[in-house]
């Protein structure tokens, strides 16, 4: 059965995540088997359109090419309430104004591939420092943060969130305490885009707090094809159908 393949994200005003995203899906489209390469990328927030609305446009177009299997691939990083409960339901109102002639296929999400950590960890060997921080969005649902704290224990850092505590400058001063002068922090996002550029600005507060620590900013994930690797790979796992 033909498949078609939707990325979906969270959404932004600026438009970098956006272009990343189509690059992301291009770098999908090209490792897809030949006839199983129409990849369309949709939001969950910020579009003119609610999703369900973008994932019933994107299923018609590609009835039309003739695919009738619609794999969805949310690319979060944490199984918050967006990819617990938001996606899911945005879904569940496309697969009835679908009815039977789009099968939809909710794959896992993307923080939940175990290879993520291998993007990390070339960026991890090449920095010299003392202590490194993982910084993540952050989740305020229950357990959402637990694979942030596993990915930075495997990776030899302490995890920081940008949304909920512990933030970045509590786990600052706390390594600065310690006697640490040579922090690294990785900022554990898609793309480039508003919120890295909030984290750059607090990095360069930080340098003014602490003069006497050198910090090293990483930058995120980005569109890559080693990124798109993983998410071809989630596309054959097992989640939820719908129809």
């Amino acid at each position: 059965m033909p498949s078609a393949y939707l990325l979906v994200s969270h959404g932004s005003r600026d438009p970098r995540p956006d272009i990343a995203m189509q690059q992301l899906a291009q770098l999908v489209s090209q490792k897809l088997p030949s006839g199983e390469n129409l990849v369309g990328t949709a939001t969950l927030e910020v579009n003119e359109q609610p999703l369900h609305q973008q994932i019933q446009d994107f299923a018609e177009s590609a009835l039309a090419y003739g695919y009738n299997y619609l794999k969805i691939i949310p690319l979060f990083l944490l199984p918050g309430v967006h990819v617990m409960t938001d996606i899911p339901a945005e879904i569940a109102m496309a697969e009835k104004a679908l009815g039977q002639d789009m099968i939809i296929d909710l794959k896992p999400y993307l923080g939940s591939h175990p290879d993520l950590e291998k993007l990390l960890m070339p960026t991890m060997a090449n920095i010299k420092v003392e202590a490194s921080i993982l910084l993540s969005h952050g989740s305020r649902r229950s357990g959402s943060q637990q694979p942030v704290e596993n990915m930075a224990a495997s990776l030899g850092a302490i995890a920081a969130y940008w949304s909920v505590l512990p933030n970045l400058e509590s786990r600052v001063k706390e390594l600065v305490a310690r006697g640490y002068r040579q922090i690294a922090i990785l900022p554990y996002f898609l793309f480039t885009g508003g919120i890295t550029d909030a984290i750059a600005k607090s990095v360069e507060a930080l340098k003014l707090q602490f003069p006497g620590v050198k910090f090293q900013l990483v930058p995120p994930l980005g569109a890559s094809a080693e990124l798109a690797d993983l998410i071809c790979d989630l596309s054959t796992e097992e989640e939820k159908v719908f129809g």
